[in-house]
């Protein structure tokens, strides 16, 4: 196969799957990891695809653009890993928290699901799946209901119904971006009303996200910087965001990855008040 007709047919499936990863396309098609790194260099440079971290995703296109579930899993992994690790330790035995729909609450879902007596209220389909699977006993998950959105969040006005009577200890609020214009945002409007709801229905309200989510704005204001009472991002967030974020949000918890030693951070989970 010419490297032309198998770019196409790379392209093809990003566009038709929104994510593809470069082992999969190394078994698939018989060529060197090299190779396919090469073709999705290519198809980068053209604006057909976007690259991460072992893979590939279909391009965004503006404040509306919402990725489904797949591609937004492999962006950021080592990020939301580690955001990951540094927010559940947020979260103690017998506690009753709410996660939002999003591949970073996805994530945190995983470390949660050995904490005894935990009341987990969720929107998103995934998230409530993670629970499920594990299979605890002493755990009690509640699903909203709602129409169902390309990444996998359930929302609308029986979402929000659900919401209403809720309280939880914390909320744990994923995001599409966040910038001191707009505050926290996402692309899809039908999900601002029921993320809104989520998102004041706990004595505390943890935001998880990466740091490419600083300065970008989706077409809904689901809160503002003000209203978070913990960030947890990553240590490549840079200093000027940092220090941005300081002056509207009590503490930031940069939660450090692997490629952060060459970015001059440290090693440890390091929380920053605000002065």
């Amino acid at each position: 196969m010419l490297a032309q007709q198998r770019q196409s047919r790379i392209a093809e499936r990003v566009h038709r799957t929104g994510a593809v990863r470069v082992a999969e396309l190394v078994e698939e098609f018989g060529v060197s990891d090299m190779t396919i790194r090469r073709d999705l260099e290519t198809l980068a440079d053209r604006g057909l695809v976007a690259k991460v971290h072992g893979g590939a995703t279909a391009v965004d296109f503006g404040s509306t653009t919402e990725p489904g579930f797949a591609v937004k899993q492999v962006r950021q992994e080592a990020e939301k890993q580690a955001i990951a690790d540094a927010a559940a330790t947020l979260v103690g035995p017998g506690q009753a928290i709410a996660l939002s729909a999003g591949t970073t609450t996805w994530t945190l879902a995983h470390r949660l699901t050995d904490v005894p007596d935990l009341t987990v209220v969720t929107n998103s389909v995934p998230v409530a799946d993670v629970f499920y699977r594990a299979g605890r006993a002493d755990q009690t998950v509640i699903l909203t209901g709602g129409v169902r959105t390309p990444s996998d969040a359930l929302v609308g006005p029986f979402a929000v119904a659900s919401l209403e009577k809720v309280n939880v200890d914390t909320v744990f609020l994923g995001v599409h971006g966040m910038s001191l214009r707009a505050g926290f945002t996402t692309p899809n409007l039908l999900e601002a009303e029921t993320v809104t709801t989520l998102a004041a229905k706990g004595r505390r309200l943890v935001v998880v996200a990466d740091h490419t989510k600083y300065d970008v704005v989706g077409i809904a204001t689901i809160a503002s910087l003000d209203d978070a009472d913990v960030i947890v991002t990553d240590s490549l967030l840079d200093e000027e965001a940092r220090r941005q974020l300081r002056e509207h949000v009590d503490q930031i918890v940069l939660a450090p990855v692997p490629t952060a030693e060459h970015h001059g951070h440290g090693k440890r989970t390091t929380p920053e008040k605000r002065s």
